[in-house]
């Protein structure tokens, strides 16, 4: 009997730990999704750092059986939590080449909505796998937990210490002189800054995951003292001088600036190895060739929507930011007091994004802004949503009820304002069951498991081309001056039939247009079509590429970004390894950081020392910059 209990426990023991291999494996195979590469990484290049994902496995397996006590519910519980965490990391890589990392958790209180995004058959897929291996571990426990080991308090204790403190331990995995990143880089990680997915792949998602738990905004620029921000405020004040003498308006906040992000959003016959039988977007392609416009570098594919947007209101640039912080609305904004942003410089603001509020921290976000009124679709009373209609065989509220929604917000007040309009429409899966469909998508960009994706989306976005031609007649209608900047935050996740390391700057590409109605034209409050610098810009260019299209005068911060729009390429996060810096000429051409003059490297300092103040610094030029 004795001999028999040992072997019974052994048995636990060895389950435990052939688990955390199993389960090491299968993340990095849901990160990877091949079974060669996975073979390789794990059992050739970076056995360590599997072998280290096997032990925190191994801990935390333990944890959960010291929180629970029973053998078999503790291993449900383990089996549940990484078969959502690999799928959840494999979705994520296919829509948005990036794995699941810590500033994901904030959507987790967004479950429904979040598995709305998601095909229905991988749902029932999941939720089928987790039944079973609910169903299969109670029915073990029933059957065989009182011959599992069940352990006094005090073991169970040290198995969920270790458990956290193998977790915990990765908030100074940052730190050069800690154990922890020792403990790392002698295993081979290497966190990769640059490319957070090429990072996971060799790693493992899990070690990326926990590497990046702690939050470095940015790293402090060389030079950064009180001293050196006076002077550049005092420097950028002669050049708002200097811009403001050919700029006649200095009353902004009497007119009214729409910034509409439109989802996802990119036109896809720009995109390598794509040929759609017909065009999509006449429309849009039309008004583009009369009004300022070009293409938007952005610094997300397949998502990224918050941080698009978070560029377009504030002026800063992701690319210089830490790489751990992932999400500046979830990990930054709300730890800020009064933020710089394009909303400082108007009386009256408001906000629409007709989903739900919460998503990114939006509601929270939006008020330490200054943005004083947000309409979403949780949103009741006075700040309900006028228009929720959607498309046949859609889900999300279509862009003509956003943009109907933008008008009502117009006509709220007899002076001007600012509004941030954030759609919805073309928001992924693209799996709609379209009746008639002519769109028709050919060329190797796409396999032929996505490519419908592709026609459905084509017909999405064919139906925002009519709408948005419409807004901007009934804003030509509107007796006040109104410029709107129209973007599309980055591209559809679909075209997995394209290496997007090799196309990086095509499949980051969108679209941009800046449109001053009919009165602004008519009064001087706006210009038709500005040309110069505006083939190629990035978010962070909106704001004066905006101020310039209104004759607008200009803050010594927003002359820092006038020069940088006009004088610098544009810039993005990059997806290569070389540099978290993307800079790409007015060609669409890449153009590295040694290719750069002295007085671009300088502008560049300048900007880096700012965003450093504003953000993670003391704050030296705020109540000054932006005056």
């Amino acid at each position: 009997m004795y001999k028999k209990i040992n072997i019974v426990h052994l048995l636990q023991l060895l389950f435990i730990v052939a688990s955390s291999f199993v389960v090491g494996f299968i993340l990095n195979f849901a990160q990877t999704d091949s079974m060669i590469f996975t073979k390789q990484i794990l059992f050739q290049t970076n056995t360590n750092t599997y072998l280290l994902t096997v032990l925190i496995l191994f801990l935390i397996h333990l944890g959960l059986y010291g929180l629970f006590n029973r053998f078999f519910y503790a291993s449900a519980f383990f089996y549940v939590l990484f078969a959502v965490y690999a799928v959840a990391d494999r979705v994520k890589v296919m829509y948005r080449s990036e794995p699941v990392l810590p500033s994901d958790l904030l959507l987790l209180k967004n479950v429904k909505d979040l598995l709305s995004m998601v095909t229905f058959k991988l749902t029932m897929e999941v939720i089928l796998i987790l039944i079973v291996i609910i169903v299969g571990f109670v029915y073990l426990e029933r059957k065989f937990g009182k011959q599992m080991l069940h352990f006094k308090p005090i073991t169970r204790l040290v198995f969920i210490a270790l458990a956290t403190l193998s977790i915990g331990s990765f908030y100074t995995a940052s730190d050069a002189n800690s154990l922890t990143y020792q403990v790392l880089a002698k295993s081979g990680y290497i966190n990769s800054a640059s490319n957070i997915n090429q990072s996971a792949n060799t790693n493992g998602p899990m070690l990326t995951f926990l590497g990046n738990m702690y939050v470095d905004v940015m790293d402090q620029p060389v030079g950064y003292s009180k001293a050196k921000m006076s002077a550049i405020v005092k420097e950028y004040q002669t050049k708002a001088e200097d811009i403001n003498k050919d700029r006649s308006n200095n009353n902004l906040s009497d007119q009214t600036l729409i910034f509409v992000l439109s989802e996802s959003f990119a036109d896809p016959s720009r995109v390598p190895n794509i040929k759609l039988n017909q065009d999509p977007i006449p429309n849009i392609k039309n008004i583009k060739a009369n009004t300022t416009s070009g293409l938007m570098m952005s610094s997300g594919y397949g998502g990224g929507t918050a941080n698009m947007e978070y560029m377009t209101l504030t002026g800063l640039a992701m690319n210089q930011f830490s790489y751990s912080l992932q999400s500046p609305y979830t990990q930054l904004v709300n730890k800020q007091n009064n933020p710089i942003n394009i909303t400082n410089s108007f009386k009256t603001s408001a906000a629409i994004h007709p989903y739900h509020g919460n998503f990114y921290n939006r509601n929270s976000v939006y008020k330490k802004l200054g943005i004083q009124t947000f309409k979403n679709i949780d949103t009741t009373g006075s700040l309900a949503l006028k228009y929720t209609d959607v498309l046949p065989n859609m889900e999300y509220v279509s862009d003509d009820a956003a943009y109907n929604n933008t008008l009502d917000q117009i006509n709220q007040t007899g002076g001007g304002q600012f509004i941030n309009l954030v759609t919805m429409q073309n928001h992924m899966p693209y799996t709609n069951k379209y009746s008639d469909n002519p769109y028709k998508a050919t060329g190797s960009g796409v396999t032929d498991k996505s490519r419908s994706q592709v026609n459905n989306y084509a017909k999405s976005i064919n139906a925002t081309d009519a709408s948005t031609k419409t807004f901007l007649e009934k804003l030509d209608t509107i007796e006040k001056p109104i410029t709107i900047v129209w973007y599309g935050d980055h591209l559809p996740g679909i075209y997995d039939g394209d290496d997007i390391y090799k196309y990086n700057i095509a499949e980051h590409e969108t679209d941009y247009f800046i449109y001053s109605n009919r009165y602004a034209r008519e009064h001087n409050y706006g210009t038709t079509k500005l040309t110069d610098k505006t083939a190629v810009t990035d978010p962070n260019g909106f704001i004066p590429l905006a101020l310039k299209q209104m004759n607008q005068k200009v803050t010594p911060y927003y002359a820092l970004l006038t020069e940088v729009q006009e004088k610098l390429p544009a810039m993005s996060l990059n997806v290569n390894e070389e540099s978290n810096n993307l800079y790409v000429d007015q060609n669409s051409n890449e153009v590295k950081g040694n290719q750069l003059t002295k007085k671009q490297r300088k502008l560049i300092h300048d900007y880096e020392l700012v965003q450093y103040d504003l953000t993670a610094g003391n704050n030296y030029s705020q109540k000054t910059i932006n005056k």
